[in-house]
């Protein structure tokens, strides 16, 4: 079988949870051959972030438009970018239709509180880069920096679903909301729903909320499924749930791993199905 390619541009975890790392396991998971274009590369590890060095937006996109002048790639990642004047020229070549099938994560703060985008990243986003794009996959405080409101605001599936629809009029054709944060209807501790709002429709994707300190790089590994999904020909609704199951069947996976003393990985290849070896 000859795998179809994809492209994230992201930046690099040191950690191996996040960014790069999570987007190459999750591409190599569903029988995508990953390429990249690195923004930033991060000191980090289960516990936090300790520093970034972000790379000057020509470099990201010589690394672009090199993959993209030799490789056939069906459906385009971006996740951590790190500088406004990175995210418009990632727009840029959106805008021109070279970017198939763009997924974008807009990373704005990493889960431990640490700022991961330089000062006017939020409104660079608004208006370079979300109106190209075929999915946007914000977690809920990044929802709330994209429409300058308050993370409280979202107590019910409701004021997600606005949300969600608020984003979708920017120009993005997907959105997913990702509720992991989900703080109303006493749904915290039992429940982690996802509002989906399309073209023509919106649902919720509502699972079990699961028990674990091991979930970072979980907003990095869904997104770079659906990307992934879309490089093999799914619709993007289908792209999206089966993202959403993928995810989830990681972070279960993975639950009991004691990889380093904060936040662990997911389990991106299935080892915790996998018979152990012995020593």
């Amino acid at each position: 079988m000859e795998p179809n390619i994809a492209l994230s541009i992201a930046g690099s975890d040191s950690g191996g949870g996040a960014g790069i790392q999570a987007d190459l396991r999750t591409f190599a998971a569903h029988g995508i051959h990953g390429t990249t274009a690195i923004t930033a590369v991060t000191a980090q590890n289960t516990l936090g972030v300790d520093a970034i060095w972000a790379l000057e937006p020509e470099m990201v996109l010589t690394q672009v438009t090199t993959v993209l002048g030799d490789l056939a790639v069906r459906a385009t990642k971006a996740g951590m970018l790190a500088r406004p004047r990175t995210i418009e020229a990632v727009g840029t070549l959106a805008q021109q239709g070279l970017l198939p099938h763009l997924v974008v994560d807009p990373v704005l703060v990493s889960s431990t509180g640490h700022a991961l985008m330089e000062s006017g990243g939020a409104q660079a986003y608004r208006t370079s880069l979300l109106p190209f794009a075929e999915v946007i996959t914000p977690n809920l405080r990044e929802t709330a920096v994209l429409l300058n409101a308050d993370i409280e605001e979202f107590r019910d599936i409701k004021a997600m679903r606005d949300a969600a629809q608020a984003l979708h009029s920017l120009g993005a054709r997907w959105v997913v909301i990702k509720g992991g944060h989900f703080l109303g209807d006493g749904a915290t501790g039992t429940a982690s729903p996802d509002v989906v709002v399309g073209p023509d429709m919106n649902f919720e994707i509502i699972g079990p909320r699961i028990e674990t300190k091991n979930d970072h790089g979980t907003g990095c590994s869904l997104s770079a499924a659906i990307a992934a999904n879309l490089a093999n020909g799914l619709s993007p609704q289908s792209a999206i749930e089966s993202a959403n199951e993928y995810v989830a069947r990681a972070i279960a996976s993975a639950s009991t791993w004691q990889l380093g003393k904060g936040h662990g990985p997911i389990d991106h290849l299935g080892w915790g199905h996998q018979a152990p070896t012995s020593a």
